[in-house]
């Protein structure tokens, strides 16, 4: 289960990278100063925050991958950062309505992320 937890660091890493480039993938540039100067702070203070919510995830995946399996805190946080994907999952759903090729191609995305964390968890059960 260690390499699963490794591997959760790699998708948490390139989910670090998708979201610094938000602003070229999504022309940010020209699109937010289409949003009232409150929408477009939050747009990005989301954005930065979650990279960082994400690089955290990254960083304990990689340097605490024993503690995350073997005692209580870990157990939390691999239940915590399940969820964490399978409730994206869902708001794929509601959000995004599955009307897109890419729409399911994020949703098995977010459900693998679930299934990344939650299987060692359940494994230690």
């Amino acid at each position: 289960m260690d390499a699963l937890i490794k591997v959760g660091g790699v998708y948490c890493t390139a989910l670090v990278v998708f979201h610094i480039l938000f602003w070229k993938i999504f022309h940010w540039d020209r699109e937010l100063p289409k949003l009232n100067r409150l929408n477009r702070a939050i747009m990005q203070v989301l954005n930065i925050s979650l990279t960082f919510v994400f690089l955290i995830i990254a960083y304990v995946s990689f340097v605490h991958t024993s503690e995350l399996l073997a005692t209580p805190l870990g157990h939390t946080l691999l239940g915590a950062i399940a969820l964490f994907w399978l409730f994206r999952a869902v708001q794929q759903i509601v959000f995004f309505k599955l009307e897109h090729w890419v729409s399911w191609v994020f949703l098995v995305f977010f459900l693998g992320g679930a299934a990344i964390y939650g299987l060692p968890l359940v494994d230690q059960i």
